[in-house]
């Protein structure tokens, strides 16, 4: 059974309406996510349409259980396409060795990176295999809990709806009418213009921010084309009123938001984090939070769960979700359509919108 919920999806633009010249019904394409990714991601209506245009095999058909590399690897001769996704293996050298038809590589998910490993330079790359990633469908639920965590926070929302439920007397004198820097007319400070960064840098459009981005790999030609001005890291968190992580976890980017960047932080600033906590060293960032002067909203963290006794669940100046910013029906529904769209493209002989450009596969996540 398929989720109700995905029914109102069903206005998605389709360009499969646009017939292929080819036939693609003999096209065998191997499929390998379990029951419950495919309940989550692909709607009965996409599904139905993946099936209907090509010749599919599910290696975990009707299983919540996921499918192993060697079984990937035994069923791989043959097929043009793969399907993966959260949970399906990391795609061995015996796998690239036996699929001696592989055209493209699609999946329903984010990073593609652990799931390829060094088999990206070894076979993919030589045999320009198309890698495909859902990771732009993923941005629009990402995106919005950073919105949602950036109001939430400047705001004090949580702090003083739980002030109110525990006054006595009406509201406290420190609560009416509040002025402070909010999300409308600040600056915004994003780290890295990645697929969620610039679906934040959209999302932001209406609330007539100045916005600042730190990404060695952005040009000035895009930084104009997305009305953001580029500058250095320490140059985000000195001139924001809100600072909002979004980089890949990389050996580059490995605690490289350290103390200094966060003593640069004006009185009252908002930083945000919904990348990966090994982004930023943890301890530097609970300094600072300590003192008072900034508050923080956090998706990720160093250690997930949290433990108990860290000082960030304790803290009152501090938002803490559960890594849940990706998450939403939206998002999820665009993955499964983003997926089997980039399918029919492919063997449509069309671009492939989300297709991961692998000259620059040592820079993804």
């Amino acid at each position: 059974p398929f989720s109700p919920y995905y029914s109102r999806f069903r206005g998605f633009k389709n360009r499969s309406d646009e017939r292929m010249t080819i036939s693609t019904k003999n096209t065998k394409v191997l499929y390998l996510p379990n029951k419950i990714h495919t309940e989550r991601v692909f709607s009965e209506e996409v599904f139905s349409r993946l099936n209907e245009q090509f010749d599919v095999t599910q290696l975990a058909s009707g299983s919540e259980s996921n499918c192993t590399s060697e079984q990937v690897a035994e069923a791989i001769p043959g097929f043009a396409a793969l399907i993966t996704g959260w949970g399906t293996p990391r795609l061995s050298r015996e796998v690239f060795e036996r699929a001696d038809s592989l055209q493209i590589i699609l999946h329903s998910a984010g990073s593609v990176k652990g799931m390829l490993l060094e088999c990206a330079y070894e076979y993919v790359i030589p045999r320009g295999i198309c890698v495909f990633s859902a990771n732009r469908a993923i941005a629009c639920n990402a995106a919005e809990h950073t919105i949602g965590l950036a109001i939430a926070a400047s705001r004090k929302i949580f702090d003083r709806a739980l002030m109110i439920r525990s006054a006595r007397d009406g509201w406290p004198d420190r609560m009416l009418r509040p002025n402070a820097q909010y999300l409308t007319g600040s600056t915004v400070g994003i780290v890295s213009a990645s697929q969620v960064g610039r679906k934040v840098i959209e999302l932001l459009r209406p609330f007539d921010t100045k916005v600042l981005v730190f990404d060695p790999y952005l040009t000035e030609n895009e930084a104009k084309t997305l009305k953001v001005k580029k500058v250095e890291l320490m140059d985000v968190f000195s001139q924001s009123d809100i600072v909002s992580v979004h980089a890949p976890l990389l050996p580059e980017t490995r605690s490289m938001i350290r103390r200094a960047h966060f003593r640069a932080l004006k009185d009252g600033a908002v930083f945000i984090n919904t990348s990966r906590g090994a982004i930023l060293d943890e301890q530097a960032l609970i300094a600072e939070l300590e003192t008072g002067r900034i508050s923080a909203a956090i998706d990720v963290a160093t250690e997930e769960p949290l433990p108990k006794n860290n000082p960030l669940l304790s803290l009152k100046n501090v938002i803490v979700t559960p890594h849940l910013a990706g998450s939403g029906y939206y998002g999820y529904a665009r993955i499964g359509e983003s997926t089997v769209q980039a399918l029919e493209d492919f063997f449509a002989g069309r671009p492939v919108e989300g297709a991961i450009d692998l000259e620059k596969y040592d820079i993804i996540a």
